[in-house]
């Protein structure tokens, strides 16, 4: 593991990153030959933020490529040019929280600044392609991610999945790091416990858990995308969703999506999400609210993947 100055490199998102505070989910680099793409430093930001926004929290846009982003009492943020999150520590500050913040929201931040989509969901290898599970909060894509898993699949992503064209013409999803978050009813109906996983900030319920063996820490084609709802029939559905249902679909699963507009990449995000859909099918996955129905949906999906190929 390489220490520089109290900082550490890792990476995660294909993207090298040299921070000063550390980031033990990420995959730590050994050596580096060609340079860092991202820094997270520590720095002050509040006459800055208090010029700008007051005692505002949320996010403030400057320029085109300029990310503001205060949480509560506990630090303000700035995400800049793609290549740098800086972390202004506020009187709740805590290290764990920051380095929540700078995984998720910085880091879709970041991917927006270089091009990349960040889509809310979760990614799982299939027969040597990527599938992406998304939906709102709570629609159940870990949960059907950890049960892909139990299955014997692999994942490539949770929370965060990274989309972009690597080879021309392709969408490839990129693989971020080796950890869930799923809720205290996920685990027990997996038959999982609590007892040694840190809950996640703001979700006392809802618990960090590490993946080793089950990551794949390799970008992969994305052959197909699933929306995930959930509905009060009591069956499972899969429904094709036309063209523009599809686009509504990519936009509203943007992770952080007031980001895209904060940063007017409207017109950049309509064109890869058109590029997108000319390559992979959307489906609309319902399922039933009354009953745990992990199992059936993971069976769901394989049969509609098995179907084309």
């Amino acid at each position: 593991m390489i220490v520089t100055n109290k900082k550490t490199a890792y990476m995660a998102f294909d993207i090298r990153i040299l921070s000063e505070i550390p980031l033990p989910e990420l995959s730590p680099l050994e050596i580096y030959h060609q340079g860092i793409d991202v820094e997270v430093i520590m720095g002050d930001l509040k006459t800055e933020w208090d010029e700008l926004a007051g005692e505002k929290v949320g996010f403030i846009f400057k320029e085109d490529n300029y990310v503001f982003f205060r949480l509560d009492d506990v630090a303000i943020f700035l995400i800049e040019e793609g290549n740098k999150i800086t972390i202004s520590p506020l009187k709740e500050y805590k290290e764990d929280i920051a380095r929540m913040i700078v995984l998720g929201t910085c880091m879709g931040a970041i991917l927006v600044q270089r091009k990349i989509l960040p889509l809310h969901g979760s990614a799982i290898a299939i027969n040597g392609k990527a599938y992406a599970i998304v939906g709102e909060s709570g629609a159940g894509k870990s949960t059907i991610a950890s049960t892909f898993i139990n299955s014997g699949y692999s994942i490539l992503t949770d929370d965060v999945i990274a989309v972009s064209f690597l080879n021309e013409g392709t969408p490839f999803v990129i693989p971020s790091y080796p950890q869930q978050k799923l809720w205290q009813e996920t685990l027990i109906e997996l038959g999982m416990t609590s007892g040694n996983l840190k809950s996640v900030y703001g979700r006392q319920s809802k618990y960090y858990v590490p993946l080793i063996k089950d990551f794949l820490p390799e970008s992969l084609p994305l052959a197909g995308i699933f929306e995930l709802v959930k509905t009060e029939q009591e069956e499972i559905a899969l429904i094709p969703k036309p063209r523009l249902e599809q686009l509504s679909i990519l936009y509203n699963h943007t992770y952080r999506n007031l980001i895209i507009s904060g940063l007017r990449k409207l017109e950049w995000h309509f064109k890869i999400s058109t590029s997108i859909l000319n390559n992979v099918n959307v489906y609309q996955l319902q399922r039933p609210i009354s009953r745990f129905t992990a199992d059936e949906l993971v069976t769901t999906i394989i049969n509609k993947i098995n179907e084309g190929e």
